[in-house]
């Protein structure tokens, strides 16, 4: 995969060079690819992972001549580490080295998830069922209703008339969109010396971390914020006033909301009412059924939530979701029309990591040609290279 991956960086590198790459806005996107399995092969998994560890198992020698040389490597990039990272503090280096194995890199995991990570009580269909022909493959809901194995190819798309392709990755369907975002959106920042103004996608990568991330460091997010939790026919946390000095909620019968409780964990706060003033007010019907009063939740980072919000009612976010429908959308129709997206023919997120990043070289090749006038031409061949003088008699006449 780091062949095909390089391979795809160089095309990017040439469409730069040609001013390909704008680098205003970044989209991002991801669209659903069947895998080259059957729901049929799904097993549990820990029946399957034995039997691969059985047949893989590395003898005892080859285990620690790999731990050796682990050993080895680490200890040659310690000491080429450059200067500034050898003398950083002891506790600004422990503090660094948490954080990192905290996050999860998607890139250099390859679109693998963490099955360490355990939310609550949830658990995913991929977490206990494997299939024996794909193992990375996950269920994939269709639009039909219908459910398949397979992946979701993910794209970091530039805003410029060439809509160049600047990242890609392959992730198990069970991934959700929003998860590997900003792995990829800094990867390709990054690695293009990029520094967009603003980046658009859709509902799915609007989570709190994926807002507060991007607007930390000055970009717009021109994301729509989800309405999921919000009640039809009742008034939703958009319709209470926030009185941020006297640190309470007004709800829209005038009555106030005093703090309840705070998260950590969820980042979020919890205001309620009191149960009397719910249980005899007007508006109750429409605003909550609970015996203990009306409670509204805020996070810690609504500062953030409300200037996005407040893009909402701008011409250029308008601007932006129209464009992102034109820009990004096509390109996936395009894969899947022309160049297999539809359903990858390999299987393991390593090879089919590297069909995508071929079909996403391909893609970006196709505008650095056009863009050097190797497209197609309007006249049959061979027709473009006859030159008619203007008082030369016709091939015809000749005749």
């Amino acid at each position: 995969m780091d062949v095909f991956r390089r391979f795809f960086e160089r095309i990017v590198e040439r469409c730069q060079t040609a001013e390909l790459v704008w680098g205003h806005d970044l989209s991002i996107d991801a669209t659903k690819v069947a895998a080259n399995a059957a729901l049929d092969s799904l097993q549990p998994r820990f029946a399957v992972e034995a039997h691969l560890t059985q047949l893989f198992d590395p003898t005892a020698a080859v285990a620690a001549a790999d731990s050796a040389a682990c050993d080895c490597a680490l200890a040659t990039v310690a000491e080429a580490a450059p200067p500034l990272a050898r003398h950083l503090p002891e506790t600004t280096v422990i503090e660094l080295t948490e954080r990192s194995e905290q996050r999860h890199d998607w890139l250099a995991e390859g679109g693998r998830p963490d099955r360490t990570v355990v939310s609550g009580a949830y658990q995913r269909t991929a977490d206990f069922r494997v299939s024996t022909t794909d193992p990375d493959a996950s269920p994939l809901p269709l639009a039909t209703g219908r459910t398949r194995l397979g992946y979701q190819d993910h794209y970091v798309v530039d805003g410029g008339r060439a809509r160049i392709i600047l990242a890609v990755l392959v992730a198990p369907a069970e991934v959700q969109e929003n998860q590997p975002a900003l792995d990829l959106l800094w990867r390709a920042c990054f690695r293009w010396k990029l520094r967009p103004q603003q980046i658009t996608g859709d509902t799915k990568y609007a989570t709190v971390e994926n807002l507060t991330a991007i607007e930390g460091q000055g970009i717009n997010a021109y994301m729509p914020l989800s309405k999921v939790g919000q009640r039809a026919g009742q008034f939703g946390a958009a319709d209470f006033i926030d009185d941020a000095e006297a640190d309470v909620y007004q709800c829209p019968g005038q009555a106030q909301l005093t703090l309840l409780s705070q998260c950590n964990r969820t980042h979020r706060r919890i205001y309620q009412a009191p149960a009397a003033t719910c249980r005899t007010c007007a508006l109750r019907d429409q605003c909550t059924t609970s015996t203990r009063g009306r409670r509204i939740s805020r996070s810690l980072d609504e500062a953030t939530l409300d200037r996005v919000r407040g893009y909402h009612e701008t011409e250029p976010y308008a601007k932006a979701l129209r464009k992102r429908q034109v820009w990004v959308e096509p390109l996936f129709a395009e894969g899947k029309q022309w160049h297999g997206l539809r359903q990858f023919r390999l299987r393991g997120l390593t090879k089919v990591n590297g069909a995508a990043l071929l079909i996403a070289t391909g893609q970006n090749l196709k505008r650095l040609l056009s863009a050097r006038g190797w497209g197609r031409r309007p006249w049959p061949g061979g027709a473009v290279g006859l030159v008619l003088l203007p008082h030369a008699p016709s091939p015809m006449a000749a005749r």
